[in-house]
């Protein structure tokens, strides 16, 4: 893949994802009715909503930005540990294959852009 298609690619791969969470995080700050109703159905009390909702936000500004590779890179990794952990709630409460799997789609798309990241960045090394 050429290099500005490789970034664009990444671009477009990272907003999606940052709006997907940004939805998750706006809802769960605002303490919607069905939000609150999810966190409650996975046996969690409605605060952590708050909780997860804010480092969502960071999470994203932290993906976003390229300036502090290591603060992407735990960003990611956030992300990560809340999908993960959103599926295996899921599976645990017994809410199917396919509520957890459509959970997973999160995480495929998280992977991509990080993948396209670190692609971007061992091409730049490469021409250097």
């Amino acid at each position: 893949m050429k290099p500005k298609t490789l970034k664009i690619t990444y671009w477009v791969v990272t907003i999606l994802f940052s709006l997907m969470m940004l939805v998750g995080a706006i809802t769960g700050l605002m303490g919607t009715e069905q939000s609150i109703a999810i966190m409650t159905a996975l046996g969690y009390p409605a605060y952590v909503l708050t909780i997860i909702s804010f480092a969502k936000v960071l999470g994203i500004i932290g993906i976003l930005q390229n300036k502090f590779s290591t603060l992407k890179e735990w960003a990611y990794a956030g992300f990560t540990i809340d999908i993960l952990g959103a599926a295996a709630s899921q599976a645990f409460m017994g809410m199917g294959v396919g509520t957890v799997a459509s959970t997973l789609i999160f995480l495929v798309v998280m992977f991509v852009s990080y993948y396209l990241w670190k692609k971007m960045g061992s091409t730049k090394a490469k021409t250097r």
